[in-house]
């Protein structure tokens, strides 16, 4: 399993998009399970900037892992948000059968993220909303990278800004150097 870390706007989803498609493996975007529930109260909380309760979202993930247990890989989008998620994760491995190979901290600066957000234009991309979610990431994402760091996952920062194939064969070279994917 592959972790992928960054902001609203980094560019996670894309690349782990284009990892599932280039290798056959599941991709699992804790926002797009979110949305997908059309749970209007849900979905208001989401565009406030807030996130959606723990248990939901721990129980979406686990039904997600489970279904995509045939496949040889699965990348996370948007989970764990949470030390406790990041735990949960690590303890439930037996369950549902998936180690961490990779946590992939995809890094841009904020300027870059708005201009993408403005582009994106969801409904939950406003500037208010979006340093809202900054921060709470940067304030979740350390305990969490603190927590792999001891518990042996590996963990590399990459810088998320150029072209999405710039950016993705960046992301297929660390992956080729761990030997987590045969070169193609």
């Amino acid at each position: 399993m592959i972790i992928f870390f960054g902001p609203a706007g980094s560019g996670k989803s894309v690349q782990g998009q284009i990892l599932a498609a280039r290798h056959g493996w599941r991709w699992i975007s804790t926002g797009q399970l979110l949305r997908d529930t059309h749970d209007a109260e849900l979905i208001h909380k989401m565009q406030s900037g807030a996130l959606a309760p723990v248990n939901l979202v721990n129980e979406i993930i686990k039904e997600s892992l489970i279904s995509a247990k045939d496949l040889d890989g699965v990348i996370l989008d948007g989970y764990p948000r949470e030390l406790d998620q990041a735990k949960w994760l690590v303890d439930t491995k037996t369950h549902h059968g998936r180690g961490i190979s990779l946590a992939i901290v995809l890094e841009v600066p904020r300027s870059e993220i708005l201009d993408r957000l403005r582009v994106r234009g969801r409904v939950d991309d406003n500037p208010e909303s979006i340093d809202k979610r900054l921060q709470i990431y940067r304030g979740e994402i350390y305990p969490i990278l603190d927590y792999f760091n001891d518990e042996n996952i590996p963990i590399v920062h990459m810088g998320g800004v150029g072209t999405v194939g710039e950016i993705h064969d960046k992301i297929e070279k660390e992956l080729v150097d761990r030997g987590i994917v045969k070169s193609l």
